[in-house]
């Protein structure tokens, strides 16, 4: 359900051509009909008219109410095939149908049998009138009064209804913390919101200044705008709506239009979005308000999670730069760490790993060496070859940097310790610390002992210059099966160019 729904009533304004009232008549008497009919005839209410339908049996009524669910009256006799067929009729509207909604007046041409304390206090109806009280004003005095309370709670429903949306539309972009995918989810749910399947797209305006940009850049999109994404929305969009845009962004406002939307967002970090969302349904005050609570929860989240980038960056800068200096006890393999945890990612992800642990792999991958952190300095930068004594020390780091980081209630670092302890063993079981071999070797670590040598050989150190690439190329195609994973290596080679390019993307300091 969106926030606009053809069974809801809102507001009394006219917008265009508005459905008429529903008011369904039960009555066994022709004339009845006839003459509730001709009273009726120009009755208006809330600048709607009526739709009078008829039934003349319970069994009748029964059906017409199915087949209209948003009936707003029943004018209900008592008395039509059995004595009490209409009493067992509200029965069955509001038990079996489950119609809390339709306003039922009770008419009655024998209020024996059928006393109004006694109907009234054992039946859910809203008004009882003996047939001869009825008068064409009463009648009409009575309508007003039944309508008017079935549209304050329809408007009640709906506006419980609309909350719910809007909460859980808000908790769904809550719960998104990736900002590659919370314009998108946002889009989504404005779709959601507003109940149909609109066009919609993004643009983001870093570090503005206080004149307006001279584009405002598509960032994501659905819909047919998909395909603007990276263009300038003023080239590919209507002239009216690029002014909403340019009058959101200048007043610092949303801007809801008969045929658009442009909602406006900024976060702490100088950064502004507009949300536009087009061929939309135009709301009522109603649908304003929730959709003024979806966009002030948009704006709280949208903040927070810059907040909460800020954070994780600043966090995952200072691990690399912890790894880098673990390696080499200087800043210059910071950056090496980064690449390493990234082709480990980008090779699990050719793998066929889930994206959380490719996600997992970015972060853990960089710690792989952590351990180094305990190895002295004579012998971590010795130019060097090491002695076999040097490097019984040397070897150590492997379980130095799983005692670090297994320990940690934190999945991320707990598979940085499984990393630290086996990116050492080789696929033919040569390695250390435990000589395991082929896939005894926990897939992370033999993904990132195959991303740490391909990029350690093309990266200067102390103790040797950068390899040339089609040296480092035939180094990993002779070790594999050897050192390194054989399906894991083929991904490598066949994917070459591009992880190679990681290098120029963060060259070393």
């Amino acid at each position: 359900m969106g926030l606009i729904d053809d069974s809801l009533e809102f507001s009394d304004e006219p917008t265009g051509e508005l459905a008429p009232w529903k008011v369904l008549i039960v009555d066994d008497e022709p004339e009845v009909h006839q003459v509730t009919r001709l009273v009726l005839a120009n009755f208006r209410f809330a600048n709607r008219p009526l739709q009078l339908l008829s039934a003349y049996t319970s069994v009748e009524a029964e059906s017409q109410l199915l087949e209209h669910a948003d009936t707003a009256v029943v004018l209900l006799d008592v008395v039509m095939e059995t004595e009490q067929a209409g009493l067992a009729l509200v029965r069955t509207i509001r038990e079996r149908l489950g119609n809390q909604f339709v306003r039922i007046v009770l008419r009655t041409g024998q209020p024996g049998q059928a006393p109004e304390q006694e109907v009234v206090a054992a039946y859910d109806i809203n008004d009882y009138k003996e047939k001869t009280e009825l008068t064409a004003q009463k009648l009409s005095t009575t309508l007003y009064s039944a309508l008017r309370a079935y549209r304050d709670m329809r408007t009640i429903e709906s506006s419980r209804r609309g909350l719910e949306v809007v909460i859980r539309a808000s908790s769904e972009v809550f719960s998104h913390q990736q900002p590659q995918h919370f314009s998108s989810v946002v889009l989504e749910k404005l779709a959601e919101l507003i109940g149909t399947e609109t066009t919609a797209l993004c643009c983001r305006i870093a570090n503005p200044c206080a004149e307006l940009p001279k584009h405002f850049q598509i960032a994501a999109a659905s819909g047919d705008y998909s395909q603007y994404v990276s263009h300038n929305a003023e080239e590919k969009l209507p002239a009216h709506v690029v002014n909403s845009m340019r009058q959101a962004f200048s007043n610092k406002q949303h801007v809801f239009s008969a045929d658009h939307y442009v909602l406006h967002f900024s976060d702490s970090d100088a950064t502004e979005s507009l949300l536009f969302v087009g061929e939309s349904q135009r709301l009522d005050e109603h649908g304003h308000r929730l959709m003024q609570v979806f966009c002030s929860n948009v704006a709280i989240a949208y903040e927070n999670l810059h907040l909460n980038q800020e954070l994780f960056n600043s966090q995952l800068d200072m691990v690399y730069l912890l790894a880098g200096a673990a390696e080499s006890r200087s800043r210059e393999t910071a950056n090496h760490v980064r690449r390493v945890g990234i082709i480990a990612s980008k090779i699990g992800r050719l793998h066929g790993l889930d994206e959380a642990t490719c996600e997992m792999l970015n972060y853990a991958a960089p710690l792989h060496d952590i351990g180094k952190i305990g190895i002295p300095d004579a012998i971590l930068n010795k130019p060097g070859a090491h002695t076999p004594e040097e490097t019984v020390i040397m070897r150590t780091h492997t379980e130095l940097g799983s005692r670090l980081l297994a320990g940690s209630r934190r999945p991320v670092f707990r598979l940085a310790g499984e990393i630290a302890l086996s990116h050492h063993e080789n696929f033919d079981g040569s390695g250390y610390p435990k000589g395991l071999a082929g896939n005894a070797i926990p897939i992370a670590g033999r993904i990132t002992a195959l991303a740490d040598v391909f990029d350690a050989l093309g990266s200067r150190r102390c103790y040797k210059e950068a390899w040339p690439d089609q040296e480092i190329r035939r180094f990993i195609s002779d070790q594999r099966g050897v050192k390194f994973d054989p399906e894991l290596t083929d991904l490598l080679l066949a994917n070459w160019e591009e992880i190679s390019s990681l290098r120029k993307q963060l060259p070393d300091t």
